[in-house]
Formats: structure tokens, sequence, C-alpha cells
């Protein structure tokens, strides 16, 4: 546990530390803002750090070890529907957690007045994810090649994005971004490392890696049919 702290709190300050110096430059040579603001700013970027050291530790010690375990168990049940639900569910659950999907969605919301509703973003992107890492999931047992699936999410995201209102377009791909924050990516990688683990003649590398860049262009062409159906 110690040694888990350790680890993760050297990734921290590496994440945290170039931020907070370059702003501190900023704060001694261009800015000169309000002594207290730039206090406020300090105990913000220490509480961000704490925060983020225990979600990298809860993460480490619980999260990926169970989604790992799911992943295993699933393909023994026998039952496509059930691999492919529950993919879709952790997906969709975890996306609607995301941090930096929870942010997107708080500031599209103010930046548009409430026309583009939080909760409705938020609830969009989240089923456009869970319905791709299904299909990624249905690509791990069926042996799909990655890069026809990709071709095709892509090209049909394009094609979407050409007949949708000019606003939604930088929405969507902004959306599909954020979806690979720290939560739900390492959690769909987990759950595909376990199902690929129990099946034979399969690699956990090639089937548990690229999946998230492929779910992620779910939110894309969901966030694209709501700017064409909306």
């Amino acid at each position: 546990m110690l040694s888990l702290l350790r680890d993760n709190l050297v990734e921290v300050l590496k994440a945290v530390a170039p931020l907070v110096l370059a702003v501190t430059l900023l704060q001694l040579t261009v800015i000169h803002a309000p002594s207290a603001q730039f206090l406020q700013f300090l105990a913000g970027a220490a509480l961000c750090a704490a925060g983020m050291l225990l979600l990298f530790v809860g993460i480490d010690l619980g999260v990926l070890p169970m989604g790992r375990y799911v992943g295993a168990e699933l393909p023994k049940k026998g039952s496509l529907t059930l691999i492919l639900t529950v993919a879709g569910a952790i997906g969709f659950v975890t996306t609607v957690a995301e941090p930096d999907v929870l942010i997107l969605s708080a500031q599209i919301d103010e930046a548009s007045n409430g026309v583009f509703a939080r909760r409705t973003v938020l609830y969009t992107v989240a089923f456009g994810l869970a319905v791709f890492a299904s299909i990624a999931m249905a690509r791990i047992v069926f042996g799909w090649p990655m890069r026809y699936l990709l071709a095709a999410a892509y090209s049909l995201a394009l094609v979407l994005a050409v007949i949708a209102p000019p606003e939604f377009v930088p929405l969507a791909f902004d959306s599909g971004s954020v979806t690979t924050g720290l939560l739900s990516a390492p959690i769909v990688i987990a759950v595909a490392i376990g199902v690929s683990s129990v099946l034979a003649g399969r690699s956990a590398v090639d089937d548990g890696f690229g999946l998230v860049g492929f779910a992620s262009i779910g939110p894309i062409i969901a966030v694209l049919l709501m700017g064409l159906l909306g």
C-alpha cells in the first residue's frame, strides 16, 4: 500500500508541478494577479493533487483488478448477450462519472446558456460510448479486425460531420476526446483484457488495446445524431 502511494504520488507531482511552475512564473513576470487569487490557485492545485492521488490509488488497488476479474468471468457464463450488456453498462456508468465528461458537459451548458443542457450532453455521450464499448467487446469475441471497424466508424462520423448542424461538430469531437479519461478508459481496458484472457488463442495486447479509441468514436456519432434529430 505504501509503495503504491509513493509511486502514484510521484506521477501526480509530475503532472501537477509543471502547471504550478508555469502559472507561478506568469504570476511573477506577466500576470501579477491579486495575492488572494494566486493563493487560491495554489490551494486548488494542492487539492487537485490530493484528489488525483486518491483516484489513482483507488483505481490501481481495487477498480482495475475487479475489472479484469469481471471480464474473465463473463465468457464462462456462455452468453454473448450478457457480455455485451455488461460492457455497455460499464461504459455508460463510468462515462457518467468521468470527471472530464462532467466538466465538459457543465461548460457546454454554461456557454450555451442552457440550450445544450448538461444532463442531455452527459447522457448522450455516455450512451454513445456504451454502444461502441459493446461493439468493441463483440469484436474481441468474434475476432473482427480493428482496422475495419475504425475505418467504418470514422467514415460514418465524417459523413455525419458534413451534414450535421455546424455548432454540433466541435462539440461532438470534444465529447469523444474527454471519454478517454482517468476512469472510463482503464476500466474498459481492464474488462477487455479479462475477456481476452480466457478466450483460446487470443492476445491481451491485440484485443485489449485500441478499443478505447474505437469506443470514443461512439460519443462523436451520438452527439452528431443529436444535432441532426434535435
